[in-house]
This record gives C-alpha cells, structure tokens and sequence, in this order.
C-alpha cells in the first residue's frame, strides 16, 4: 500500500456539503498510529460534450497542531468578505437554483420555433 493510501485507510466521521457542481467532503480519519487528522476534499464535477462527465479532485490535509491557526485565518477571511460584500451572492451562477440559460441571437427569440407547432390543418376546423 502507499503511504497516502495507508494514513486514509480509516474515517471516524464525516460531513458532505452539495454546492452546485462542486460537492466538498470534511473527514476525520485516523493515522496508524490512532491518531486524527481532517480532510478537506473538492470534487467539481466536468461534463463533456458527448454526455460523459468526469470529476477534479483537490484535497487538503489538516493536522491538530495547525487546527487553531487555520480557523483563526479561515474566520478572519470569511469575516472580511461578509462585512465587505455582504452575504447576498452576486453571482447567478453560484445560486443553487441556477440552470445555465442557452443564449439566443434577437431574431431567435421573437421568430417563434417551428418545432413547438403541431400539425393541425386549418381544413379539419
């Protein structure tokens, strides 16, 4: 086994967290020496043109001695961003009821589509 594989080889608890395309995974695990870590996973998911998808993967390991300065900082940026922009996102695409919109040319949208008529012959009224 490789180092990596045998420090992930046992998680005690877990939390996920759905946002849009990304999904982040919060994991304590467990050294072989029984002691615990944290990881931090982002997994953004791609989808080709064909259909077929694949995901990204960033991973972030957090150890004990690191804990009080990482949320120290961690707060202190969320802190600035909230008191500087304030917690309405801006962005569309970040809300979670976002559906990407297809972008049509101004012909397109007042020529009405073809497709959405059905055959009805004005003969059979």
């Amino acid at each position: 086994m490789r180092e990596h594989e045998m420090l992930e080889q046992e998680d005690i608890f877990s939390k996920v967290l759905r946002a849009g395309r990304r999904t982040y995974f919060f994991d304590v695990r467990s050294t072989k020496a029984n002691d615990y870590y944290i990881t931090i996973t982002e997994s953004k998911k791609f989808t080709e043109e064909d259909g077929s998808y694949h995901f990204k993967k960033h991973k972030i390991y957090l150890y004990k001695e690191d804990f009080a300065a990482f949320s120290e900082i961690l707060n202190e940026m969320t802190d600035f961003v909230i008191d500087n922009k304030g917690e309405e996102v801006i962005s569309e695409r970040h809300q979670r009821d976002f559906k990407k919109e297809s972008f049509m040319t101004e012909e397109e949208e007042t020529t009405p589509s073809t497709e959405s008529f059905t055959n009805v012959s004005f003969d059979d009224i």
